[in-house]
């Protein structure tokens, strides 16, 4: 007995999942800014490095957030979002740390 596929859920679930991905992003982002802005030293390099990562992710992936297409990475576009989730966790963690 073969089941049949739906493809017609996938796909927005998988939209979906890289729109809250984005939003994530988007969300640290804006309070490592913050934190340059309000803490003095040493809050610039962090906030230009997640303003580059943020831009970076939005350049590769928002062809596939949006539904618009696949985006033209070569199929590393999971990866370089792990890299980016993955320094974004440490910018998460020196919000915590610094009490934001």
């Amino acid at each position: 007995m073969t089941t049949v596929r739906d493809p017609g859920l996938q796909p927005e679930r998988t939209r979906l999942a890289w729109r809250r991905t984005l939003l994530t992003l988007t969300v640290v982002t804006l309070l490592t800014v913050r934190l340059a802005l309000t803490g003095g030293r040493g809050g610039a390099g962090p906030a230009a490095l997640a303003i580059l990562g943020w831009g970076a992710v939005v350049t590769l992936c928002w062809r596939r957030a949006t539904g618009s297409g696949v985006s033209r990475t070569g199929g590393r576009s999971l990866a370089l979002v792990g890299l980016a989730a993955v320094g974004f966790a440490l910018l998460g963690a020196l919000l915590v740390l610094r009490g934001l």
